[in-house]
This record gives C-alpha cells, structure tokens and sequence, in this order.
C-alpha cells in the first residue's frame, strides 16, 4: 500500500497496528531497492512473501496486467488457461523486440526490468565465479548449442570469408551440430594422450591456422566443461593463438560456472590473448529448467551484436527461473553450492577409486578436469566386449542416471562427420570407461547411493547373472544419452557363453 491507503486504513485498524504494518511492507521494498539501484546479486536470499511482492509488481507494469487495457493488435498477451498465467507470474509478453532481444519492450515495462535486472545479477555471479573482467553477458531462450550458432552468425559478418571453424576434438554431438547448423565446416583437431589426460594439440592447431590461412577461419572453437578423460582446453595457449592471428575465439564453457579452475581458465585467456564470447547453460549452472544459456564477453560492444542477431522477441521464462534462484539463494547461498560441489567431488573420487580398485580396476588420473572422473573397466572389457555395454544398461535401469559407459571401437556420423571411439573423445582410448560427475547440488547420499549401486552391478555382470529387463534399452545402454541406442536385446548366452543364469539385484 502507498502512504495515502495506509491513512487510509487508520480509520478502520488501529494506527499502531497498521504503522507496524506499513513498516514491515518498507523492509521488503529496501530489499527491491537496493537490488534496483545497485544491481548485483543480493548477500543472503529473499523469502517467497519479497520474492512474489517484487514478481507481482513488475507484471501490473505490464499492458496485458493494465485495468483498463484495450489490446487490438495481433499480439496483446492474451492468455485462455489461467493456470499458465498463474505458472508465468502473468509475464506474457516475453523480452526484448523485433529487432533487439535486449531491448525495452513499450508493452511490457515490468518484463523488460525483469530482463534487465536478471542479466545484472547473471554477470555478477559470473564475476563472482571467477571471471572477474567480464564485461558484458546475456540470457538467451535457447540451449548451449543454439546458443553458440547465435555467436558464429554474428562472427560471420565480421569475417565473410571465412568458412572453417577449428575444433579440438570433443565427442558431444550439439557441439558439432552447432557449427554445421551455423553454415560452417568444423575443422576436428584430434586431442593428445598426455598419461590418462585427453589434452589440446597447440600444434596441430597452429599448423591448422597456417595451413588453411587466418583470414578463411571464422574463428577457434574451444572447450572447459567436458567428461574425463578429455580435460579443458589449454585455453591460454589457444588465446594467445588467437591474438596472434587475429582470428576470434569462442568457448563452450556449457556447465563451467561451477568450477573455479574452469572460470579461471577464461579469466586467464582474456588477460594473455583473446577470448571474444563464452557460452554457459542455465539448467546446468543454476538449477533450473532446460532451455536458456547465458552468452558472455569482455568487450560489450560485440555481445551486444550477437543480442541484436536474435531475431523477434523471446520467452522470459528463462530470465524469470533464473531471477526467482538467484534471489532466493543470494551470493552466500550460491557461494555455500560452489563450496560443496568441490567438496562432492572429492568424495566421489574417493569412493570412485575404493570401488575400482576392489574390483582390479582404476581410477583414471584426470586432475585437470574439476567435475568429471572416469574409472577403467578393463576387467570387463577382456571378459568380453558386451559386458561393458550391459553395465551400463543395469545403471539405467536401477535409476543411475548421468552415468556414462564407454566402450572401446564405437563409431557414430553425426551432421555428415564419422568419429571413430565416439564418446571417447579420441579414435582408439586405451581402455573402456565409465562416467560420473560431480556437479552443482549433488549430495552426499547421491555418491553413496550410486557406489551402492554400481557395486552390485559389477558383482552381477562379473558373475554372469542379470535379467532380461537389464539389456533392453536405457540412456546408458552401453554409450550415453546423447548416443542412439541401436541393439535393444542380449541373450545371456551370447555375453557369457554357458551360464544360463538370470537374477535379480
């Protein structure tokens, strides 16, 4: 209420009571005001009464929310389920216009503030995860892939020529997508086996530049985020590549927000050489659904070009999930989920390697990646080559999912493009794998639960002994959820020859 209704309300409530009142309505309006007037993520997270009071006032500053409004154009924030209203907080309108998703929409006041204050906040938790010379970022309603094509249709008129992208290797199939969708044609560098580490060529890079010439190469398209046994690029060296070459650098850095030494990484790129956009997932980074990233940068004159490349307006619902999460965790609170990511990480490395030697396996050292660990499954390999396929098949089916097993000799073609050991990152990795990640949110009782459960599946698939619901299909039916599951069955004979055994777990 404004002053005029609350002297308004003395008549009817005792004054007392309503001074009080109109006090604790001042305590959640300093919490708005100082989130407007300084922009950055607030110290400790706002309750749901601040957080609906703020989300309520910016959407009456939108015209579908106006009393008297009198919409007779084509697009005017109609809404037939009162449900999907209710799930936007009545932000109908989106953000952004035609010509600019980062534009002040004339309808829509509150959503464009909400889009504004949201990039605010994103770029201060960008700094605050490490990369503290950011310039510019911000949130566009599209995943990691698309997001990253955004980049190299802006790049490309910026460099006409140019029709190649270089790319060390890593075996993620919107990664590669992103640049054929784009109109490009990816230039693969294939990685170096430094001990268990999968690690950048530097110089089949250059001799890459070299060989095609700096001004046909639209730009380097490098990564932080990966799974073991592949580890971030030698993002340092490929930046001062860049600079020396004057060719533009763009860095898939998809769930890299969490990592310290993933946002160092590109902190350290930008202060030695060049680093033009990084691209990171909101799902991935801030707990939230899929189907928004954040596109950030050093020089806020060229983000804002790739802002003004999205073409038409675009959903808030990403910015709005996002605002929601960061006010209601505050810098402390996800300062407090950084610190007990690494903490996971250490644990589940530590159980990862009890399991694996129990069981005449390894974990693979792989101590420049920050979030994914790998453990050998070479005892299963040499028993016969499906047994790893089935593990992983068991692990979906026992509800473990994210877990990821690699098989040695696969091959996929994906945009035209054939990998060899796909998923490996590499033609020919030593041995078969398995993955696990430690990222953002995970607890202590999900390490636990899926060493459990891991444990049994290898005591099972050594023994020979598993059902027939263990070998149809799953995410992790011998490759991953981004690969294709091809064979949809197993007879127990064909992987153990004479056993005949069929158990539950």
């Amino acid at each position: 209420m404004n002053r005029e209704n609350l002297a308004a309300s003395e008549q009817l409530v005792s004054p007392a009571y309503v001074r009080q009142g109109g006090e604790a309505r001042r305590g959640h309006e300093h919490l708005v005001g100082r989130l407007l007037e300084k922009g950055k993520c607030p110290e400790d997270g706002w309750d749901e009464s601040t957080l609906e009071l703020f989300l309520h006032e910016l959407a009456i500053m939108d015209s579908n929310n106006f009393l008297g409004n009198c919409g007779v154009g084509e697009r005017e924030g109609r809404v037939a389920s009162a449900l999907v209203a209710r799930r936007h907080y009545r932000f109908i309108h989106g953000i952004g216009r035609s010509g600019d998703i980062s534009a002040v929409q004339p309808k829509a006041a509150g959503s464009s503030l909400l889009n504004k204050i949201t990039n605010s906040l994103v770029l201060d938790i960008i700094k605050l995860a490490g990369v503290h010379s950011v310039a510019s970022c911000f949130i566009v309603p599209m995943a990691t892939g698309m997001s990253l094509t955004l980049c190299f249709l802006t790049l490309r008129h910026k460099r006409p020529k140019a029709k190649y992208i270089i790319w060390p290797r890593i075996d993620q199939k919107s990664c590669f997508k992103s640049m054929v969708t784009a109109g490009f044609e990816p230039v693969v560098i294939e990685n170096v086996l430094e001990g268990d580490e999968l690690r950048t060529d530097l110089k089949a890079v250059e001799a890459k530049v070299q060989e095609l010439g700096p001004e046909n190469i639209l730009c380097i398209h490098s990564t932080t985020s990966c799974f073991a046994p592949r580890v971030p690029d030698r993002l340092e060296e490929l930046a001062v590549i860049c600079a020396n070459y004057d060719i533009p650098h763009i860095v898939n850095n998809a769930y890299g927000v969490q990592s310290s030494k993933c946002m160092h990484l590109i902190q350290q790129g930008a202060r030695v050489g060049r680093i033009d956009a990084f691209v990171q997932s909101l799902d991935k980074n801030f707990m939230v659904p899929v189907g928004g990233a954040i596109i950030a940068g050093f020089n806020d004159s060229f983000i804002q070009e790739i802002s003004k490349m999205y073409p038409g307006r675009a959903s808030a619902s990403p910015s709005l999930d996002v605002l929601i999460t960061l006010l209601s965790l505050g810098s402390n609170g996800y300062k407090k989920l950084l610190k007990e990511r690494k903490e996971m990480f250490s644990y589940l490395s530590n159980q990862l390697k009890k399991l694996s030697e129990a069981y005449s396996e390894r974990l693979l050292q792989t101590p420049h990646n920050p979030i994914s660990l790998a453990v050998t499954l070479t005892t299963l390999d040499e028993h016969h080559g499906k047994a790893v396929t089935l593990l992983g098949s068991m692990l979906f089916t026992r509800q473990v999912s994210g877990a990821r097993v690699v098989p040695l000799g696969s091959v996929q073609t994906v945009s035209g493009h054939t990998f060899r050991g796909f998923m490996s990152h590499t033609d020919s990795y030593p041995c078969a794998y398995l993955n696990a990640a430690a990222a953002i949110g995970m607890k202590t009782q999900d390490v636990d639960l899926f060493i459990k459960r891991l444990d049994k599946c290898l005591k099972t698939v050594r023994k020979g002994q598993h059902k027939e619901s263990d070998v149809s299909g799953g995410d992790n039916y011998g490759k991953t959820e981004d690969v294709a599951v091809e064979e949809t069955a197993l007879e127990l004979d064909s992987v153990f020859p004479g056993t005949g055994q069929h158990t539950s777990l």
